[in-house]
C-alpha cells in the first residue's frame, strides 16, 4: 500500500518543456556571447560558398550584428525553414554525422539566435527573380515577404539577449566583447584565404582582408611583420593527419598567450591536448611563465575526428588523440631544435646587440638599460650545474633541486643577511646571461636580465607611489601598429598608461605613436611591449584594486627595458647592476616571479669542500 502512494504521489512531475523555453535553453548553449553570433553566421557563409564576407557591429555586437555574403543563398521555402530547430542543408543521413566536411553541425544556431533577439534575414539565390526576406522576433516568424536583393544573403541579429535580461547582464564591456568578435573575423580569414573580409564597428571599418594566395600573406595581414619574423614554421605528416603552421621563437615567448589559434580542419577550435603538446614541445626552451605563441592547422581525416561534441562548435574530440600529441610535440621539438637562426620572416631571431651613439653604453650611473637586443632563455645551464657542482657532496640535501622540474633550492636558503653597501666583486659572466660575483662573503650567480628587470620595477613602483613618474620625452616618435582588437582597449586605457609615464597618441586607425617614456628606462622595444600591454590592460577591471591594475603594466616596462639575455656586459656594467640590485634588499624574483640569484653563502662553501 505505502509503494503505490509513492508512486501516485510521484505523478505529474515531469513535464516536457514549451517550445520557447526549449528554445533558448538551446540559445544559452550555443550563444554565449556576439562573438558566438558572427562565428555562426560567418560559418553559414563560408559553408555557402562566398567570396567576400562583411561583417558590421554596433555596441560591440549588443546592439546590431550584419553579416553579409555573395554566397549562393537561398529560396524562400529554404529561407523559412532555416528558422527550425535540426533543419539543414548540411547533411542527408545519420553516416554524415561521421564524416562532416561542412562547418556545422548542431543544426541549432540560427534558431537559437532568433530565440533570442531580433532576425531579419535577406537572401536571394544566383539566378531568382527576387529575394525572401524572413523576420523573426523572439522565436516567433513574424513577417515573409518578398523582396529585391542581391545574390547572397544577409543576417540582422538586432536586440541580443532582449528576452532574456539575465544573460545579457553577464555581458562584458563594448570593448571587450568587440575584441572577441575581432578575434573570430582574424581566424576565419586565417583558415579561408581566398575569402574576402571586412569588419565594421559603430560605421568605421576596422579590419579589411583581400584574398591572398598563401597563409604567409594572411599571416602579414592579421598579425604583422614584428610577428611574422619571430616565428618559425612547424609541419609534419602522418597517414591521415597533416601538421602545418607557425610557432614562436623560444627567444621571444612572453607572459601573454595572444595569438594561440588551433584549426582542425579549417574549424577555429580549442584543445588542451595539442595546446599540452605545443607547450611540451619547447621543453626546457620556455621559460617559466612564458608562453608560446601559435598558429597551427591540422588536417585530418573526418572520419577520424568528432566535431559534434560542443554545442557552439568550439570543440572537437579526436579518434587518435595520442598521435596527435605525439606528433604536435616532435614537430615543435624538431622545429626549435633544427633551426638556423633565421625566423620566417628571414630576420636572424637572436637579434646581435645594437652599438651604436648613445645607445652602446649599457646601463649607465641609474642602473637603466640602454639596450634592445633579443634574448634565448639559458635556465637549463642553472641545473646542470648545480647537478655537476653538488651531487653527492657532503652537506648536499638541501642544495640539490629537481632536474626534471628546473627548480634549484639553492637559491633560496634562509634570510638575505647581506646589506646595502655591501662590497660587489665581479668574476665574470657565463654564457652571456649569467653574472657571477662574490657579493659580501657570498658567491652569487645571477641572472641579469630578471635582476635588471627587478631593479628597474622597484624604482618605477616606488615613483608611481610617490605620483612622480619622470617623463622622458623622445625626439622622434616611436610609431606602433596594433591589432585592430586591441586598439579599443588601448584607447581607453591611454590617459592610464600616460599616470604610469607612457605617453601614446592615436595615429590612424590602428596605429599609436609613443611620444614619451619612463625616464628610468631608457630605449625600449616598443612593438613588443604594447603586445605585452594589451594582455595586462585586458585583465585591468578584473583587478581587485588600483595597486592590482598597475603592477603588471609596471612589470611589463620593466621587464622590456631590462638587459637581455645573451648581451655580453663589462666588469663595470655587471658590477652597476649587482650593486643596484643589492641596494634594492637582493629580491629573490623578478616582478613575474622568475628566479633572480641563485646564492652560495661561505658556510655552505666549506660544507661542499669538507671544511666544515
Amino acid at each position: 500500500m505505502q509503494a503505490s502512494m509513492n508512486v501516485a504521489g510521484s505523478l505529474g512531475r515531469i513535464r516536457v518543456l514549451p517550445g520557447e523555453v526549449a528554445s533558448r535553453i538551446a540559445a544559452g548553449e550555443v550563444v554565449e556571447r556576439p562573438a558566438a553570433v558572427v562565428r555562426e553566421l560567418i560559418d553559414n557563409s563560408l559553408d555557402a560558398g562566398s567570396s567576400r564576407i562583411t561583417v558590421e557591429v554596433t555596441d560591440g555586437g549588443r546592439g546590431l550584428i550584419r553579416v553579409a555574403d555573395d554566397g549562393e543563398g537561398m529560396g524562400r521555402a529554404d529561407a523559412q525553414l532555416a528558422f527550425q530547430r535540426h533543419a539543414t542543408s548540411k547533411l542527408y543521413a545519420e553516416r554524415d554525422l561521421w564524416s562532416i566536411t561542412t562547418l556545422g553541425f548542431r543544426g541549432e544556431a540560427l534558431p537559437s539566435i532568433a530565440a533570442v533577439s531580433k532576425v531579419r534575414l535577406i537572401t536571394a539565390c544566383r539566378h531568382e527573380p527576387v529575394g525572401t526576406l524572413v523576420a523573426v522576433t523572439g522565436g516567433t516568424m513574424t513577417k515573409v515577404e518578398d523582396v529585391a536583393a542581391a545574390p547572397g544573403t544577409q543576417v540582422e541579429v538586432a536586440n541580443l539577449f532582449f528576452n532574456t535580461p539575465a544573460r545579457k547582464k553577464f555581458l562584458k564591456t563594448q570593448t571587450t566583447e568587440f575584441s572577441h568578435i575581432c578575434q573570430v573575423v582574424q581566424q576565419a580569414a586565417l583558415a579561408w584565404l581566398s575569402v574576402q573580409f571586412q569588419l565594421r564597428h559603430n560605421g568605421q571599418e576596422v579590419l579589411t582582408y583581400p584574398a591572398v594566395a598563401s597563409w604567409r600573406d594572411r599571416l602579414l595581414q592579421v598579425y604583422g611583420a614584428k610577428v611574422l619574423e619571430q616565428m618559425i614554421e612547424v609541419r609534419a605528416e602522418r597517414p591521415g593527419l597533416l601538421l602545418h603552421g607557425l610557432t614562436i621563437d623560444a627567444a621571444q615567448t612572453r607572459v601573454g598567450r595572444a595569438p594561440q589559434d588551433l584549426f582542425v580542419n579549417r574549424r577555429a577550435i580549442r584543445n588542451a591536448a595539442v595546446a599540452h603538446a605545443v607547450s611540451d614541445g619547447y621543453g626546457t626552451f620556455l621559460a617559466k611563465g612564458r608562453h608560446p605563441r601559435y598558429v597551427l592547422f591540422l588536417d585530418v581525416d573526418p572520419e577520424r575526428v568528432d566535431v559534434n561534441v560542443h554545442p557552439a562548435k568550439r570543440e572537437v574530440r579526436f579518434a587518435d588523440q595520442d598521435l596527435i600529441h605525439q606528433t604536435v610535440r616532435q614537430a615543435v621539438r624538431e622545429a626549435l631544435g633544427g633551426r638556423t637562426g633565421a625566423a620566417i620572416g628571414g630576420r636572424a631571431s637572436l637579434a646581435a646587440p645594437i652599438e651604436s651613439a648613445g645607445q652602446a653604453g649599457g646601463i649607465g650611473l641609474e642602473g637603466r638599460s640602454s639596450f634592445v637586443a633579443e634574448g634565448r632563455p639559458e635556465d637549463r645551464w642553472i641545473r646542470t650545474t648545480q647537478a655537476a657542482l653538488f651531487s653527492g657532496s657532503p652537506g648536499s640535501s638541501r642544495l640539490q633541486g629537481s632536474a626534471d622540474s628546473g627548480t634549484a633550492q639553492v637559491s633560496l636558503l634562509g634570510p638575505v643577511s647581506i646589506g646595502p653597501g655591501a662590497e660587489v666583486t665581479p668574476l665574470g659572466q657565463v654564457s652571456r646571461t649569467f653574472l657571477i660575483a662574490q657579493v659580501g662573503s657570498e658567491l652569487q650567480v645571477i641572472d641579469q636580465h630578471t635582476a635588471h628587470e627587478r631593479v628597474l620595477f622597484e624604482r618605477l613602483w616606488r615613483a608611481w607611489q610617490s605620483r612622480a613618474v619622470e617623463l622622458q620625452p623622445l625626439l622622434i616618435a616611436e610609431p606602433l601598429e596594433l591589432a585592430p582588437s586591441a586598439v579599443p582597449l588601448v584607447q581607453r586605457h591611454v590617459p592610464d598608461l600616460e599616470k604610469l609615464g607612457l605617453l601614446l597618441e592615436p595615429f590612424g586607425s590602428s596605429s599609436f605613436v609613443v611620444r614619451a617614456v619612463p625616464a628610468l628606462l631608457g630605449r625600449l622595444d616598443y612593438q613588443s611591449l604594447i603586445q605585452d600591454l594589451v594582455d595586462d590592460l585586458s585583465e585591468w577591471n578584473a583587478a581587485s584594486s588600483l595597486e592590482a591594475r598597475v603592477r603588471p603594466v609596471l612589470a611589463s616596462l620593466a621587464c622590456h627595458a631590462a638587459v637581455r639575455a645573451g648581451r655580453a656586459m663589462e666588469p663595470a656594467e655587471s658590477k652597476q647592476l649587482i650593486e643596484d640590485w643589492v641596494e634594492e634588499g637582493l629580491p629573490m624574483t623578478c616582478p613575474h616571479g622568475r628566479r633572480v640569484a641563485l646564492r652560495l653563502p661561505a658556510e655552505e662553501l666549506d660544507k661542499i669542500f669538507g671544511r666544515a
